[in-house]
């Protein structure tokens, strides 16, 4: 302001007499009062003011072959007076605070504007003893009225530029926001499942350990005591897991504002919590997989833990089957009082001779780097839990021989949300 206001001063003319100066100083004046939201304008305002004299002074001694210091101060003093009570009226008149009433802003600009002529020509009145005409007045009036829109409209248009940047960052923050939300949704829903199987297991360990308790007294009394201590054990065990995995359930249910956590879902959101899951699998085992989806038919809600069991074990083994980079395709579509999810991948595909024998529990061909085997009971529990919902589940090779196709069918009733 300091630099811009006493240059764009020199751009002027002298509609009432050669001592009243009209420039476009002073809508630029008004313009960076405007930006000060935050800043008294009284201060800025007094330093431009003496800054516009102290150029317009070095501007004469500067162009004139005979310079006087007096004359030159006479000519300019006046223009110290506008400025200092331009800025010192707009402090008082609390502009700022209307900043996103333009209406208001604009008259205030005009009225201002005006005192501050009339403040510098009563200066030039005092000293010069000039006189201000009604004719000079309106001349005024139009100006201030001209200079006020101009800033205006500038201004106006920086403000709906702030205001897009502003949306824009917003409308980030927010997808940002509801992506984090998503992502625990998507975690307490697998939390959620985890709850499920620890009490089954929790369940099954106690009925284990209390079969072996009446066993005791029979021939191998001391090894299945032994076997009893260790059931009992792991009930606990997967009961502490149990109770630590309820806290972290309900942290989480609350963090998303999900007090109501249904059991049930669109099947298409179902599909691609199992494509983002999975996304995030095959990034962490360093694997460049392309997955896709795609749902043909009406589907009703479906049960979310059921499906994610089932649906999402057959993907992930897929994501572990393909080598480095590949593709993944999840198809869901209805055939009458069946749900049919059919998983598509082009990795190494499963060899003929292993093909009877996958859905038999242990049965693996997954190691780790030392060496060491999976438990070989993902697929097991898969076709298990499949027949137990009245549907069947089908191994099919690729197309060309190149890849692994799963066909499951299930009945829908067992899939419904009965509510």
């Amino acid at each position: 302001m300091l630099i811009i206001v006493p240059l764009s001063g020199e751009l002027n003319f002298y509609p009432i007499n050669q001592s009243f100066r009209i420039s476009f100083g002073a809508p630029v004046f008004f313009f960076f009062l405007l930006l000060f939201r935050k800043m008294p304008s009284v201060l800025p305002g007094i330093l431009t003011a003496l800054l516009v004299v102290a150029f317009r002074i070095a501007k004469d001694m500067a162009m004139q072959d005979h310079f006087h210091w007096g004359t030159s101060l006479e000519v300019h003093y006046s223009s110290f007076f506008f400025y200092s009570s331009y800025s010192v009226l707009f402090y008082l008149a609390k502009v700022n605070r209307f900043s996103n009433r333009i209406l208001i802003v604009w008259i205030m600009g005009i009225t201002i504007e005006i005192a501050a002529d009339l403040v510098e020509s009563l200066s030039q009145y005092a000293v010069l003893k000039t006189v201000i005409t009604l004719a000079a007045l309106k001349e005024m009036a139009v100006i201030a009225i001209s200079h006020s829109f101009i800033v205006l409209s500038f201004f106006t248009m920086m403000k709906l530029y702030e205001t897009q940047s502003r949306e824009k960052q917003i409308r980030k923050q927010n997808e940002h926001m509801l992506m984090l939300i998503s992502n625990l949704y998507e975690e307490s829903v697998h939390l959620k499942k985890t709850l499920q199987n620890a009490e089954n297991i929790t369940k099954k360990s106690y009925d284990l350990y209390k079969s072996l308790t009446r066993l005791k007294n029979e021939q191998n009394a001391s090894q299945l005591e032994t076997f009893r201590r260790k059931a009992l054990q792991i009930a606990g065990e997967v009961h502490e897991i149990k109770k630590d995995n309820q806290r972290i359930f309900a942290g989480l249910s609350k963090l998303i504002s999900d007090e109501s956590f249904t059991d049930y879902m669109d099947v298409d959101d179902l599909i691609q919590i199992i494509v983002r899951s999975n996304e995030k699998y095959a990034r962490l085992l360093g694997k460049n997989i392309q997955f896709g989806h795609s749902i043909e038919g009406t589907h009703p809600h479906y049960h979310i833990f059921t499906t994610l069991s089932i649906v999402n074990n057959i993907v992930a083994n897929a994501v572990e089957a393909i080598h480095n980079e590949g593709t993944i395709s999840i198809f869901v579509s209805r055939d009458r009082d069946f749900a049919i999810f059919r998983i598509e991948d082009d990795g190494p595909g499963i060899a003929r001779k292993h093909q009877d024998v996958i859905f038999k529990p242990g049965f693996t061909t997954k190691y780790d780097v030392d060496g060491n085997s999976s438990t070989g009971i993902g697929l097991t529990y898969v076709k298990e839990m499949v027949e137990q919902l009245g549907g069947d589940i089908a191994l099919q090779d690729g197309p060309d021989g190149k890849g692994t196709i799963f066909v499951i069918r299930l009945h829908v009733d067992h899939l419904l949300d009965k509510g």
